[in-house]
């Protein structure tokens, strides 16, 4: 499915949705990729478990408030989410122009942690990638068997150091190997190239038979859920996605709430 939505039916996907109010525990943990240790936080729902489990990979951007404030936002669903730092540890600035491919096994280690946390269910992993962490997504699914399923929100589908015409006509190798279901989330006012790239992998996994979503946010912009200046539509579009984010990993994973 490829839907459009209209800012009314944004209005009525939300109505009478209550902001969860869960009580979310928050550790401060780590693990380390040999000299390389790697801080990151778990998000522990209410309740004993033991609860499904996510890993998040934060954007370009790295570790911030904003990214703190989406983790909560899943959490708040019932999810257990390990959201590791993986900029700090290798001094890498925000918006880092390119891709350290040493991050990628900072990023995988976290699933490895996962099997250790308490209260977690890790057999069965969801990633959840923002922005460039949806390349991260996209190589887990392709390279680890406990990855069912990922979420990208408006992600790169492509290694951000390829040259030009991979990123214009192309996508990331590594998607055709993907063999779990996938939801692309992306507003249609984001980068061209950016919603190009997001289209031509969800066709690819269609194309394959593998289960697809691709959520399109109209009047929503560049990183619409993480903008200081959100619009009113770009609110309910922050709303919905995760709402559908929590329904589409419940489908897979099970065991979270409403």
């Amino acid at each position: 499915m490829t839907p459009i939505l209209t800012p009314m039916a944004l209005a009525v996907l939300v109505a009478g949705v209550a902001a969860h109010a869960a009580d979310i525990t928050v550790r401060n943990v780590g693990y380390r990729n040999g000299d390389i240790a790697i801080d990151a936080k778990l998000y522990l729902p209410a309740g004993a478990g033991p609860h499904p489990a996510v890993l998040f990979v934060h954007g370009r951007r790295g570790w911030d408030e904003p990214a703190d404030r989406q983790v909560r936002r899943i959490a708040e669903y019932g999810f257990a989410v390990l959201a590791p730092d993986y900029h700090s540890p290798r001094f890498i600035p925000a918006w880092p122009e390119s891709h350290d491919p040493a991050t990628e096994k900072d990023v995988e280690l976290g699933l490895d942690f996962l099997k250790t946390a308490r209260g977690v269910r890790s057999d069965r992993v969801c990633v959840v990638g923002i922005s460039r962490g949806g390349y991260h997504a996209v190589l887990l699914a392709a390279r680890r068997a406990e990855v069912a399923c990922i979420v990208t929100y408006y992600g790169h589908m492509v290694n951000p150091n390829a040259p030009e015409p991979w990123q214009v006509f192309r996508y990331a190798p590594e998607i055709d190997r993907i063999k779990v279901p996938a939801l692309f989330i992306v507003g249609d006012e984001d980068f061209e190239v950016r919603r190009i790239g997001i289209r031509r992998a969800f066709y690819a996994l269609i194309a394959r038979g593998v289960p697809a979503e691709l959520r399109v946010y109209p009047h929503a912009r560049r990183a619409f859920d993480f903008r200081d200046d959100p619009r009113e539509e770009e609110k309910l579009a922050t709303r919905d996605a995760a709402r559908w984010t929590a329904r589409f990993m419940r489908d897979v994973l099970g065991g979270s709430r409403e």
